[in-house]
């Protein structure tokens, strides 16, 4: 795999997008694994330093998908 931003041999891939990065270009951001609510409170289980392609723009808010929830 080939870096997206210079096509050097790739180090890691994107954990949001999957584009190959090489060791220059890599950047890191958090990245929730799970949610569990094993109280009162919804917790979260997060890598901190997920790989990052630097290209991609993960979305900062949540969306809805009601369809997933109605009964077939």
């Amino acid at each position: 795999m080939d870096c997206w931003h210079c096509r050097k041999t790739a180090v890691g891939s994107c954990r949001f997008c999957g584009r190959g990065i090489c060791a220059d270009h890599v950047e890191t951001l958090p990245y929730v694994v799970d949610l569990f609510k094993p109280g009162d409170v919804t917790q979260a289980l997060i890598v901190e330093d997920a790989l990052y392609c630097g290209a991609c723009t993960p979305r900062p808010d949540p969306l809805s998908l009601p369809e997933l929830d109605e009964k077939m």
